[in-house]
């Protein structure tokens, strides 16, 4: 498989760059089996599932981890202070946090940078495009200073054409968001609000929690022609003996495990590569592309995603590559709305994957 297989035109104009109001009234395409798509929107989504389906969601909370600061440098002119803008990436065993920072290439190690809150951090390594920072907060204090000093950080495609506000606060993360840690959101699961939890409960679909962290690589392009060479980015994950428990369970009943979200999907399979899920806690850099055999995943819901992209290529694995072309072009000419805080698909597989 080469990268050009899963490429595609997009209009510009189909990138949604603010979520639907409210989240469940955003569109909803259904492909189930070879039949035609449905044109839909989330809200009808409980009429779609059966009493027995359980939906497993990523419980991750996204970090404000887009921060704006500066550095000061003497100079024979006197002190020169010069913008830095920072994305935190993860923390590492060093106590410290690996970051992206613009620009780079003219910060130095040793170098502090200060931000807003009374935060601040040091450079104590730069390697491989990054920067590690060691901050003068920790634990709480070092939450609390985040969260009045950072914004959301909005993937590329977003922050290309508008700036982060406060409203991406609240837009830009899960209604059930607890653990903190993930740099991007699990953006299927940002169409679910308390209404439409009422309604699926009610109707009696299920629901499990897992926790995958969301790491910045997700973003990151593939830059090999041939996949199968393309190495996938690390992101930390964790399976309870619980919500394995309740997936076999509903799998020994004849429910759907249907994961919201790539997310989700990649970490049940992780977990699952024996036959069935089980409990899990560690990094996972699985790759879904066609041909991978799953072993939990019955449908997922998710959204629609980048050309030439490892997501594309995993929904290309679940639904078939001719199948995932014919869907995005009637979802192009429908003028469905794209990636993060666009519209969504739930899929369904011809034939058990």
């Amino acid at each position: 498989m080469h990268l050009s297989d899963f490429d595609f035109d997009l209009p510009e104009g189909l990138i949604a760059t603010r979520p639907a109001r409210p989240r469940s009234s955003a569109r909803l395409m259904l492909a189930d089996g070879a039949a035609p798509p449905r044109d839909l929107t989330v809200a009808d989504l409980p009429g779609l599932l059966r009493p027995g389906d359980r939906l497993v969601l990523n419980d991750t909370r996204v970090l404000p981890a887009r921060l704006q600061g500066s550095r000061t440098r003497a100079t024979p002119q006197g002190p020169a202070t010069a913008a830095v803008e920072v994305t935190l990436l993860a923390p590492t065993p060093r106590a410290t946090w690996s970051a992206l920072a613009k620009p780079l290439r003219k910060l130095a190690e040793g170098e502090e940078i200060r931000f807003a809150a009374g935060l601040s951090a040091l450079v104590t390594r730069i390697a491989d495009g990054r920067c590690e920072l060691a901050f003068n907060l920790t634990g709480p204090a070092f939450d609390a200073a985040l969260e009045v000093a950072g914004d959301m950080p909005l993937p590329p495609y977003i922050a290309a054409l508008r700036a982060p506000d406060e409203a991406d606060r609240a837009d830009y993360q899960t209604v059930w968001a607890r653990t903190p840690g993930a740099v991007a959101a699990p953006t299927a699961s940002l169409h679910f609000d308390d209404t439409l939890l009422k309604a699926l409960a009610q109707r009696g679909v299920e629901t499990t929690h897992v926790t995958l962290h969301v790491g910045a690589g997700t973003f990151l392009p593939v830059k090999v022609d041939d996949v199968s060479q393309h190495r996938m980015h690390a992101e930390w994950g964790e399976i309870t003996p619980r919500a394995a428990d309740e997936i076999k369970a509903t799998k020994r009943a004849g429910g759907r495990v249907i994961p919201v979200g790539t997310t989700a999907l990649r970490l049940i399979e992780s977990a699952a590569r024996g036959g069935s899920v089980t409990p899990w806690s560690g990094p996972t850099d699985i790759f879904i592309r066609p041909g991978f055999r799953f072993h939990a995943t019955d449908g997922l819901m998710t959204n629609f995603h980048l050309p030439r992209s490892t997501l594309l290529m995993l929904v290309s694995a679940l639904m078939g590559q001719d199948r995932i072309r014919a869907l995005y072009a009637h979802a192009i000419a429908q003028g469905y709305r794209f990636f993060s805080y666009g519209d969504a698909s739930l899929l369904f597989p011809e034939r058990a994957p």
